[in-house]
């Protein structure tokens, strides 16, 4: 299940686990005009982490989800 709010600067993605135990904790995407941060609460820590992306690195996974293992390098003009 997820949900998508249109925030003042981001728009917010949540993504919740079901299905069986053990279940992971929600993970809350925020998408910005400049990055893209991903966060989960990290209970050993008792803290929520961030990761940033830039836009760059959010385009370079997108296209490695459809790509087999290797080193690729995106070029302006090349991306389908």
């Amino acid at each position: 299940m997820f949900t998508i709010e249109h925030d003042f600067d981001a728009t917010v993605v949540t993504l919740v686990d079901e299905g069986n135990a053990p279940l992971k904790e929600d993970i809350v995407i925020n998408a910005f005009d400049d990055c893209v941060t991903v966060e989960q609460w990290d209970a050993r820590l008792n803290e929520v982490r961030t990761l940033t992306f830039s836009l760059s690195q959010l385009r370079d996974l997108q296209a490695a989800l459809d790509l087999p293992e290797g080193i690729y390098q995106l070029r302006p003009g090349k991306v389908d």
